[in-house]
């Protein structure tokens, strides 16, 4: 839907990349390569215009001040972790340079401008494994080592891209994508106790109890505020302001608390480090030599790139889904395989430069397009039967548009470069690192609350006779939902395991290894009326599968067509009149 509220559309022929129906070769997707790519292209090129246009009103304006914060604020404390744990090698203009650059090249030139990009704390966990690990042979190939990473993983990046592989990714199901959340959320917080254990280990008791306390207070101001933006308390204009600058208010009153004259200004608190402006944090040029590495080390470092390529194509791709999930009322189509193929192009040119390579992020693009969309709170009034006058009040919120368009994003991307100038750089150097420990608690902690597993676990806490018997889970076996919950659990607890050890270079493989898992096994466990209430596919909308092939058929769907198909046939050559069968998909 456009800024003027007219519906658009796709044609017909920019919704025709599909395989359904292909014979011969033309089935496999490899062998058509470029084709996916393509059609994405194809299909919001026309939008173009409109997406610039569409951007000039005030939700775009409080989307841009509030991912600002959303994405600065965790890039500058994922490379903190990194900054101590790599010798010092990524530091924070490193860390500004590469979400810019992701910024500006997925504002100007992606299918879908609306999934944001930038450092994350997971690649923050590779980058700082692969040091643990080169450290052992010759640290000091490190950065060249990290340079041809990028390089391969830029490669597998374009190989996975004109192969029309991200179709896949239309696979990825509620148990996935709420498993991955989960695992995100838990490191998340990890690292923000990291961070606070870090000051009391480098500034002692009385400095690691200011930075806690500095770290809970910026959580909950935060938490609070945002709350308080889907409430009901005073105006919608008014819940509206504090949830779109609730990272503005809490990071301007905490940073401003910590400096207060007297016993606080005196506590020696650990401050973010920063380096000259536009220069990277080691005496080097922005370009690494990758040419001086010996060529054994060159083909050592195609495994990693290929890691990287995996942990990318699921981060990456869930990002973009979830920036386009069911309960936003996207319009404008997007496009996974030729986004794919661009963040090819930023990983071959971070590595190159020596920056931490920018993927999509998880919990930041969902909060994108919420930022844009425009919700309407309507009132629903109950009677009730215990006397004249009594009635039950309740706000219903809709989601009725969202502003699609790319110019939030690319603003975003110069206010990051501009952070790298002198000036901005210096009211930097005045934050507090537990500040920042703060940060990866309102992250984390928004991963976990909205997660799909705790919901499921709190239903099942409740006492039975107060829920509504209208609750879908409410008719199934609760040692079922059990099974389910445990199952995630699984996955979750493996993957948070594996990264505590020098073996998590290998956690990507975990989590792509939860599709199959969804497809292959689940459906033995579970009947299709069970799967239906416990998971749906994560991103439903027609538009956006258009990129993907279309929606596809779950195992389980598939064998109840052809149970309904057989009994039919059976039921005909006995002479049984043939009832209807019901559609079994969502």
């Amino acid at each position: 839907m456009g800024a003027n509220g007219t519906r658009m559309k796709p044609s017909k022929s920019n919704m025709s990349y599909t395989y359904e129906g292909a014979d011969g070769w033309r089935r496999w997707r490899l062998l058509r390569p470029g084709r996916g790519m393509y059609h994405d292209v194809r299909r919001r090129l026309p939008y173009y215009w409109s997406d610039i246009k569409d951007a000039f009103t005030y939700r775009t304006v409080a989307s841009i001040v509030r991912m600002y914060f959303v994405n600065l604020l965790p890039a500058i404390a994922y490379t903190l972790d990194m900054y101590r744990r790599t010798g010092e090698f990524f530091g924070i203009n490193e860390g500004l340079f590469a979400s810019a650059l992701a910024a500006m090249v997925f504002s100007i030139l992606a299918a879908q401008p609306l999934t944001i990009v930038g450092v994350t704390g997971l690649i923050a966990l590779f980058n700082y494994t692969i040091y643990d690990i080169i450290q052992i042979y010759d640290v000091s190939i490190y950065p060249q080592f990290m340079a041809w990473v990028g390089i391969w993983g830029a490669i597998f990046h374009w190989l996975v891209s004109f192969g029309n592989a991200c179709d896949y990714m239309r696979y990825v199901t509620d148990f996935s994508s709420e498993a991955f959340g989960m695992y995100v959320g838990i490191i998340y917080i990890i690292k923000g106790v990291e961070e606070l254990v870090n000051e009391f280990a480098q500034e002692g008791r009385t400095a690691g109890f200011l930075a806690t306390m500095i770290a809970i207070l910026y959580f909950g101001t935060v938490y609070l505020l945002e709350k308080l933006g889907s409430s009901t308390v005073w105006r919608a204009g008014v819940r509206g302001i504090l949830a779109d600058y609730a990272y503005l208010f809490g990071t301007i009153f905490w940073v401003g608390f910590s400096h207060i004259p007297g016993n606080i200004d005196m506590t020696h608190i650990m401050r973010l480090p920063v380096t000259d402006a536009f220069k990277p944090t080691q005496p080097r040029s922005w370009l690494i030599d990758f040419w001086n590495l010996d060529v054994k080390w060159v083909f050592v470092a195609i495994p990693f790139g290929f890691l990287i390529m995996l942990l990318f194509y699921y981060d990456h791709n869930v990002s973009s889904i979830t920036a386009q999930a069911r309960q936003f009322p996207l319009k404008k189509p997007g496009g996974f395989h030729w986004d794919f193929f661009l963040l090819g192009c930023t990983t071959f040119v971070a590595g190159i430069l020596g920056l931490p390579l920018p993927n999509g992020l998880v919990p930041q693009a969902p909060v994108h397009t919420d930022s844009l969309t425009i919700y309407e709170t309507e009132l629903r009034i109950i009677p009730t039967t215990e006397g004249e006058g009594t009635e039950i009040r309740e706000p219903i919120v809709k989601a009725t548009a969202v502003v699609e368009q790319r110019i939030s994003h690319f603003v975003m991307g110069l206010a990051l470069i501009g952070t790298m100038t002198g000036p901005l750089l210096t009211v930097l150097h005045t934050m507090p690192s537990a500040l920042f420990a703060g940060v990866f608690f309102v992250v984390g902690w928004g991963s976990v609350e909205s997660n799909g597993i705790l919901q499921k676990f709190v239903f099942l806490q409740r006492e039975r006779r107060f829920i509504q018997r209208g609750d879908p889970m409410f008719h199934i076996r609760r040692r079922k939902i059990m099974l389910w919950i445990a199952l995630q659990l699984a996955f979750v607890f493996a993957c948070v395991a594996i990264s505590q050890t020098i073996a998590a270079i290998g956690f990507p493989v975990l989590i792509i290894l939860m599709i199959p898992a969804r497809i292959i096994f689940i459906p033995r466990w579970f009947t299709l009326e069970e799967l239906q209430v416990l998971d749906d596919f994560t991103v439903t909308n027609d538009v956006v599968l258009a990129s993907l092939g279309g929606k596809p058929a779950l195992p389980e769907e598939t064998r109840a067509e052809d149970w309904g198909l057989e009994r039919q046939r059976s039921e005909s050559q006995h002479g049984v009149p043939r009832q209807r069968v019901g559609s079994i998909h969502r």
